[in-house]
């Protein structure tokens, strides 16, 4: 009754207000809540920020210090110097563990990020008898700890000779990965059927429908699969220590695995060599992300948008 009334009133009283009255916006208070809620969010990522870029910082800050400033706590440091980066490579051979660890990135990322897409292809375009329960029991590989075919999987490689070699660490990449096929299999299910039926129509076989149309439409998918891959085979020390034996064959995480050994806890204690061949081993990966930066946030993006 208030609510219907309350125009009425002020329309009859409208003669009797002045223009300035009649023409004065009504005021409102300041968002002070929202204002606070933002502050606090702004507070929140900037802690969260310093706690994750705080350690590299450390680590970068203490790769150019002396042996005995390292752990001084310091970001800026006080005797600044070089020797370092200079004495790591004297120390242990670094270029040929970068080299094994760029073989090894490379043909594990091209060999998963192939065999997936393929995979993935079949299970989203091609209609068969039984497809929905073999693609579960694709992803029900995903419940299986690594452990549980940690010794089956040394067993086949050692019947084959290949323990002691890289092959181990990239080649098992050639059958796929359940977590990049269910990737790729929804960017797949999102792009118009249509469009591979005018290309079928136009002549193009099922490998040309694949690569020519189905693959470069993807490519945001594609991308960041290559990035985990990549991240996941640069980083990885439990396939070394199980399957490298001769330090020739070392790559970055179990060569820093024997630096450690040598100059850390139990060593000669020169941490300065040690924390140097980190941040030798931490940037390429920063690097990449950095050049990958736009399909990576892309390519996450988009999936939550594909049914």
């Amino acid at each position: 009754m208030t609510a219907v009334g309350a125009p009425q009133e002020r329309a009859q009283l409208a003669p009797l207000l002045t223009e300035p009255e009649r023409e004065a916006p009504v005021r409102r208070p300041p968002r002070v809540r929202g204002t606070l809620a933002t502050g606090l969010l702004y507070a929140a990522l900037a802690a969260v920020t310093v706690a994750f870029v705080y350690p590299f910082v450390w680590l970068v800050s203490a790769s150019f210090k002396p042996r005995s400033e390292v752990f001084d706590n310091r970001l800026v440091p006080d005797t600044f110097t070089l020797d370092n980066y200079v004495q790591v490579w004297h120390e242990a051979p670094m270029a040929l563990w970068l080299l094994n660890t760029v073989v090894v990135t490379v043909l594990a990322t091209v060999a998963v990020t192939v065999s997936s897409a393929m995979v993935a292809w079949g299970f989203s375009y091609f209609r068969f008898r039984g497809r929905g329960p073999l693609f579960g029991l694709v992803l029900a590989t995903m419940m299986l700890p690594g452990a549980v075919t940690m010794i089956p999987t040394y067993l086949i490689w050692d019947s084959l000779g290949q323990v002691g070699t890289l092959t181990p660490l990239w080649a098992q990449n050639l059958f796929g990965s359940a977590f990049y096929i269910f990737l790729l299999r929804q960017f797949f299910l999102g792009l118009p059927r249509e469009l591979f039926e005018a290309a079928r129509m136009d002549g193009a076989n099922q490998w040309q429908v694949f690569t020519r149309i189905a693959l470069p439409l993807t490519r945001p998918a594609l991308v960041v699969t290559a990035l985990f891959e990549f991240q996941a085979a640069w980083t990885d020390l439990m396939r070394p220590l199980i399957y490298l034996r001769d330090s020739s064959t070392f790559t970055i995480p179990r060569g820093l695995k024997a630096m450690l050994d040598q100059f850390g806890f139990g060593g000669e204690w020169h941490w300065e060599i040690v924390v140097t061949a980190s941040v030798i081993a931490t940037v390429p990966m920063i690097v990449l992300f950095f050049l990958g930066q736009r399909h990576f946030v892309e390519g996450i993006a988009t999936t939550g948008s594909k049914g």
